[in-house]
């Protein structure tokens, strides 16, 4: 019998980086192109082997929206890791790493973060390169920064696995 462990990850970044697509497509395994604005905060579970255990994950997908913040705080508390992500194709999105990244600063000293590139089917709209992406995961001591896309399938569970390995080493 396969030993069991539930993890919590959370999924931040800004309203509209495509926090809810990478989820539906690592969940659902589809890719829902007109996903509405998360409210405060939803949850996704998925459960699947890994190295011989039974991994639950529960999944939160906090709100990007400014307004929404302040009930950020209540579901940030108990998590195991995180995606951050950004969309290429905007700026304000990679500039905003920082504030995310203050706020996981602010609850965790050491919480596993992956820097996540979101939207790189739109690659040649790109306004990250991937010197600097990798320069910022550096700065803010993320554990991995990984290219995905939800539309094209692309890195989607790489992305989670990468952080379930990270995590279930630590344990």
């Amino acid at each position: 019998m396969p030993k069991q462990v539930t993890l919590k990850f959370l999924i931040l970044g800004d309203g509209g980086v495509g926090k809810t697509s990478l989820i539906n497509r690592f969940v659902q395994g589809e890719f829902i192109d007109s996903a509405t604005m998360t409210i405060g905060m939803d949850v996704f579970t998925k459960s699947f082997l890994i190295d011989a255990m039974n991994c639950q994950l529960m999944i939160y997908d906090i709100s990007g929206q400014e307004r929404f913040r302040f009930m950020v705080e209540n579901y940030m508390k108990g998590a195991h890791g995180a995606l951050l992500l950004f969309d290429i194709t905007l700026m304000t999105s990679f500039v905003n790493i920082g504030k995310w990244m203050s706020l996981v600063n602010k609850y965790y000293e050491s919480l596993p973060v992956i820097l996540i590139a979101s939207k790189y089917d739109l690659k040649e709209f790109s306004m990250v390169g991937d010197l600097l992406a990798k320069k910022t995961q550096k700065k803010y001591k993320m554990v991995d920064y990984v290219k995905t896309s939800s539309k094209n399938n692309m890195n989607v569970l790489e992305a989670f696995d990468k952080l379930t390995h990270y995590v279930l080493d630590l344990l």
